[in-house]
């Protein structure tokens, strides 16, 4: 990823004692958290070069570590493609597709010379865009290490205080990895036997289940 500052996901562990296959009561229980791992930075969009809708989808966003603008696609400034956007937060509204490399927060701004603070056809509502890195490395692929959720395919690690973090399952990371996401389902009891440890994921399969490596 080239310093657009994603925002890691929040994760957490589940107790690994209901329904289960004896080999995962063997390898021990976790207490419930409900503490959330997450990136405190986040990287905001200026309102710069947009047309119609700013950083709609299909739209690309310059480089940038603080701050991005809109761009032409094919300019060299061309960093990432929107693959999603919606309004509101990214804490309330719905989650970016699985393949998403960071979200970029959009606060609500006006049009230049608008004084009155009057909601004005220029203003731009605040929201979030789920964006997608023009060229890999793309750090939410599956086991890359990075990305606003986790999906299947990826690895994270024992964070501490019943806490688990992502990181690269080829061991790239600063920690190595210690567990895997095999599969997403609506219910732990849908877990395959190989479960030792539950990840909440949310959205509609929100139940990660992840094998030890």
């Amino acid at each position: 990823m080239r310093g657009q500052g994603a925002v890691r996901a929040a994760y957490r562990l589940l107790p690994a004692c209901s329904a289960l296959a004896a080999a995962v009561l063997l390898a021990g229980c976790q207490d419930p958290r409900d503490t959330p791992v997450g990136n405190a930075g986040a990287t905001t969009a200026r309102s710069t070069g947009h047309g119609a809708q700013f950083l709609a989808v299909g739209a690309c966003s310059s480089f940038g570590t603080a701050s991005v603008t809109e761009v032409p696609c094919a300019s060299e400034r061309a960093a990432a493609r929107v693959v999603a956007r919606y309004d509101g937060t990214a804490a309330d509204g719905p989650l970016c597709p699985p393949l998403t490399d960071f979200v970029l927060h959009i606060g609500a701004q006006r049009p230049a010379g608008d004084a009155d603070g009057d909601e004005d056809l220029g203003a731009i509502p605040p929201g979030y865009a789920c964006m997608r890195d023009l060229e890999p490395p793309h750090p939410g692929d599956p086991g890359a290490g990075g990305g606003p959720r986790t999906i299947p395919g990826d690895c994270v690690r024992d964070a501490g205080g019943g806490r688990v973090r992502e990181t690269p399952c080829d061991g790239s990371g600063p920690r190595a990895p210690q567990y895997e996401v095999t599969t997403a389902v609506t219910d732990r009891s849908a877990c395959p036997a190989s479960t030792v440890l539950y990840v909440q994921l949310g959205g509609r399969e929100p139940v990660g289940c992840a094998r030890r490596l």
